[in-house]
């Protein structure tokens, strides 16, 4: 199939590559020359592991290409997915849909013959509807169909997600559509993915409701984790003795500095927002969102105790800036806070990340010493802290580290560490909810 992709950040490209992968013919559009040129030459505008390398295999095979027309790239498609941005919009949290909008308008001005238009963004219960109206209205005799297909990718696993799949969920109840998607999906029905046909209100709630689960999982561990360190319990078995349940499951119960990214901060506001909207509270989502928030901060002033509660003067070596390992998206991490407020007390920071540098300097202020390396950002350091599980620091060799310390002083906020090996290697050590 003919496939056109609006929009070559995260969910477009990889969804993008994965569908060439298929052997379905995929377009990829977005309005930044500057990214298309840089694609074009193979450099990935994100890390993806693997993605550089999926990308490069299916250019060379000729099934993917990229391009700022999307005019061309539209008429001749089959399916039309819109993967474009969908920030919290500043005062209110609620997603901006000024992208999809946009996108809708002039995919209607492009179709030509039966088309299938997909959101692939993360959108509010009701986008799609006013995407076929945009459409509508702006191409009255069109012949199209609008479906919701969000997706559920993981940062840093997100091709294995695309190819293996838990369900691949579509918004339609329109017959023309559901046939075209079943051939989008045919590898993945055929291998027995669970594909799962929904009205398209339901599959865009559908999203929403997931991450906010799974966001209520991370902070209730979380809370969990606390309660542990005040009674002398540690988490860590808690987890593992409640996450063989096989109600629960042991995914997301790993307790730690708190939830970030691109997706459940903004996507539990949203939904948030749309409950306020209908008028029909959603206490346990507000009440995540707030701890979560206090959470990051909190784990700032857990590295001060740490410190003998003065942070002024002390150098501070942080080891993991993105939000989570194998990426680097930079956007609502918890290092950001743990910085801030370490800056705050009077504290001298040095940071180190594998593949966030560079994100990370746009997004940290103040005054931050940029290393390369773990053993670079610890040489002369009062205290390090672990805010990102990154496989480079899960085996350091804490000898060497502890010689080139001022202090010899480990927070690890990831719990990577047993403390008889830290405390073995002489280190004074604080994890969480241990």
């Amino acid at each position: 199939m003919q496939i056109t992709m609006i929009g070559s950040g995260y969910v477009g490209l990889v969804s993008g590559a994965c569908f060439a992968d298929f052997g379905h013919d995929v377009i990829c559009v977005d309005k930044d020359a500057s990214k298309i040129d840089a694609l074009k030459a193979g450099r990935m505008p994100i890390y993806e592991p693997g993605l550089d390398q999926l990308v490069a295999s299916n250019v060379k095979a000729g099934r993917l290409s990229f391009t700022t027309e999307l005019t061309d790239a539209v008429a001749d498609a089959d399916v039309v997915f819109i993967a474009v941005g969908t920030p919290s919009r500043r005062g209110d949290g609620h997603a901006d849909l000024s992208y999809v909008h946009a996108a809708a308008a002039e995919v209607a001005k492009a179709m030509n013959g039966y088309t299938v238009v997909v959101t692939k963004s993360t959108v509010p219960v009701g986008t799609g509807d006013e995407v076929e109206r945009i459409i509508r209205e702006a191409n009255p005799s069109a012949d199209f169909a609008v479906v919701s297909n969000p997706e559920f990718l993981r940062e840093g696993a997100a091709i294995g997600d695309f190819k293996r799949p838990d369900r691949i969920v579509v918004g339609t109840e329109d017959e023309r559509a559901i046939k075209v998607m079943q051939e989008v999906y045919r590898p993945l029905f055929l291998n027995q993915s669970p594909l799962l046909f929904m009205s398209r209100r339901t599959a865009e709630l559908t999203k929403y409701a997931a991450n906010a689960f799974l966001a209520t999982k991370i902070t209730f561990i979380n809370e969990i984790a606390d309660l542990c360190e005040k009674v002398g319990a540690d988490v860590q078995e808690v987890s593992r003795g409640i996450g063989l349940d096989n109600r629960i499951g042991n995914k997301f119960l790993h307790a730690g500095p708190g939830y970030g990214g691109s997706c459940f901060p903004k996507d539990t506001l949203a939904l948030l927002k749309t409950a306020q909207d209908n008028n029909v509270p959603q206490r346990i989502v507000e009440s995540v969102v707030a701890v979560n928030d206090a959470r990051k901060r909190a784990m700032g002033r857990k590295v001060i105790e740490a410190l003998g509660g003065d942070a002024r003067k002390k150098t501070v070596a942080v080891l993991g800036l993105t939000f989570k390992p194998n990426t680097d998206d930079m956007r609502d991490s918890p290092a950001i806070d743990v910085i801030r407020v370490l800056q705050d007390h009077g504290a001298v920071i040095r940071a180190t990340d594998p593949e966030g540098m560079e994100q990370a300097k746009l997004v940290i202020d103040g005054d931050v010493n940029w290393c390369d390396g773990a053993y670079e950002a610890v040489e002369g350091a009062d205290a390090l802290v672990i805010v990102t599980e990154w496989d480079a620091y899960r085996a350091l060799d804490l000898g060497r580290v502890k010689d080139l310390m001022k202090a010899p002083v480990m927070i690890d906020l990831r719990n990577i560490y047993p403390r008889a090996d830290a405390e073995g290697a002489g280190f004074a050590y604080s994890a969480v909810g241990r």
